[in-house]
């Protein structure tokens, strides 16, 4: 069933009740502050960190959520609005603040609060810090965007997905926090939504982890459990984040408004509730606040002249899965020109983008694999249905959209596949004479599928029937990259052991991509 009537009919059923639950607003400034009996809480409001995102070259999200018992209902917090103050300074001391303000935190936003702070000059470092109840965040540190016309020397940037918390120790995040990067992209599965039976970490048997999250205030704990990790937040303490979220922060492999858990009115509501919970647990502007099951997830970040990013949204709008879903031979419906993983419009959106763009490296920044994955040994081929291989016309038309337009340095990141794939980017993936029109860096999880190893067999085999890949690792970590005018450089950042605390990390990997010549032209390895 396609958008137009379902969402309709799920606004009409759920009426008033659904609106208070699912909509809302960002809070006006208020001025009144008091604890549930009038006397001033004590309680540490800050449990959750301090984030920011979304960076421009004039300003940057900062966002906090109060929640003094951060998986109690409603984080402990009672009905009543708090009075938050924030700070912006030019240096970590808070001795040159230049931006500061009050707004408020509401129970119907989960005490979440996010501000736009604008104002800033471009491409600089800020410190940033919230005050409730004359008790301060712990500091975060953000970075401005660039002018647009800026000739940068060099870009630093991170990107991650997949973090399974009962699976694994965030210890690629604590690497991470350690290196300068100037941004980071988060690519989707911040949390998960199913419940579990087993688990690594000593809490990975309590309902908040082991129960399955349906309801507003499931995904909220669920977002409350995760964010508890120190080593997630001191890695959105340093840096400001960009994300965009895949299956995970909603139900496995949903599509648009299908899923086989329920019935599509009954699936909106579940996705309005997920929704919801992202947008109070990410540093993202209103522009991005949910209207009921309805977000607007896919924009465009430009860092001067040298790299230009269009984050996609390649869950919200795509037909359903092909063949069923799974991993399945080529054919007929994984074919159909009518069949979509990003939609017409945001199809349409990103074309166009790149047809306007005069930057240096132009990223798709999202959320599965575009190259061709043939998983099967020998003649036979089988592809993963929830990949872009289950949606070849939406890649053809974009990879080749990519070639008519000529665009500069193409380059994609993603997430999903709990391993690391590089490869090139081909026009025909069936021919390996086809010209190459990019390069894509799959990152791997950063705990889901817990330690893994060097090349599994399912990794040989990717490597042995796909000849335009050219690495595969199939252990936990992230993708460091550093962007210059001259080139592209990605290194994949490994975990020996996400089983235990203080594991080894270490760089397994470092690729290039050389500016004007298409694909990966060296692999370190």
């Amino acid at each position: 069933m396609r958008v137009g009537s379902t969402r309709r009919t799920f606004l009409t059923v759920t009426g008033a009740a659904a609106g208070l639950a699912l909509t809302g607003s960002l809070p006006e400034i208020g001025s009144a502050m008091a604890g549930a009996t009038g006397r001033t809480d004590r309680r540490d409001p800050f449990t959750l960190g301090i984030a920011s995102g979304d960076p421009l070259p004039d300003g940057v999200v900062i966002w906090t959520r109060l929640a003094p018992e951060p998986l109690a209902p409603f984080g402990g917090m009672d009905r009543r609005p708090v009075e938050v103050q924030w700070q912006v300074a030019e240096d970590e001391q808070f001795r040159r603040i230049v931006r500061h303000g009050t707004t408020q935190a509401r129970a119907e936003s989960s005490h979440s609060v996010h501000v736009d702070v604008r104002g800033l000059r471009p491409w600089r470092h800020y410190w940033y810090r919230f005050r409730v109840n004359g008790r301060f965040s712990p500091v975060g540190r953000t970075k401005t965007a660039p002018p647009a016309d800026a000739n940068l020397s060099s870009l630093s940037l991170a990107f991650a997905s997949c973090q399974a918390n009962w699976e694994g120790w965030y210890t690629a995040y604590a690497d991470m926090a350690k290196r300068d990067h100037d941004v980071v992209f988060f690519l989707g599965d911040y949390i998960y939504e199913f419940g579990i039976d087993r688990g690594i970490r000593p809490d990975s048997n309590e309902p908040y982890i082991t129960q399955q999250c349906v309801t507003l205030d499931e995904y909220r704990q669920r977002y409350a459990a995760y964010k508890l990790d120190p080593d997630l937040q001191q890695a959105h303490a340093v840096a400001p984040w960009i994300v965009t979220l895949d299956d995970h922060e909603v139900v496995d492999n949903w599509a648009d408004e299908a899923h086989p858990s329920a019935p599509p009115a009954q699936f909106l509501v579940r996705r309005a509730n997920a929704f919801r919970a992202y947008w109070e647990h990410m540093p993202l502007r209103l522009a991005q606040l949910p209207k009921g099951p309805d977000m607007q997830l896919y924009r465009r970040f430009q860092f001067g002249r040298l790299a230009e990013f269009s984050v996609l949204d390649t869950r919200q709008y795509r037909s359903d899965q092909a063949n069923g879903d799974g991993t399945k031979a080529p054919g007929p419906e994984s074919k159909d020109p009518a069949r979509t993983i990003t939609g017409a419009a945001q199809e349409k959106w990103l074309l166009d983008g790149w047809t306007a763009s005069r930057s240096r490296w132009n990223v798709m920044a999202h959320q599965t694999a575009i190259a061709r994955l043939d998983t099967k040994d020998g003649p036979e081929v089988l592809v993963p249905m929830d990949t872009w291989d289950g949606y070849e016309a939406s890649r053809d038309r974009v990879l080749g959209g990519a070639a008519q337009r000529k665009v500069r340095n193409l380059v994609s990141i993603a997430g999903d596949l709990h391993r690391s794939v590089a490869s090139d980017l081909k026009l025909d993936f069936t021919d390996p004479a086809s010209a190459t029109v990019g390069a894509e860096f799959v990152g791997t999880s950063i705990t889901s599928g817990i330690d893994g190893m060097d090349l599994d067999p399912g990794g040989a085999t990717l490597l042995k029937e796909n000849p335009h890949l050219k690495f595969g690792n199939f252990q936990r970590g992230y993708v460091s990259c550093t962007i210059t005018p001259q080139r592209w450089i990605s290194d994949y950042r490994v975990v020996d052991k996400v089983s235990v605390q203080n594991g080894a990390v270490t760089t397994r990997a470092k690729l290039f991509v050389e500016d004007g010549r298409s694909g990966i032209s060296e692999v370190q390895a």
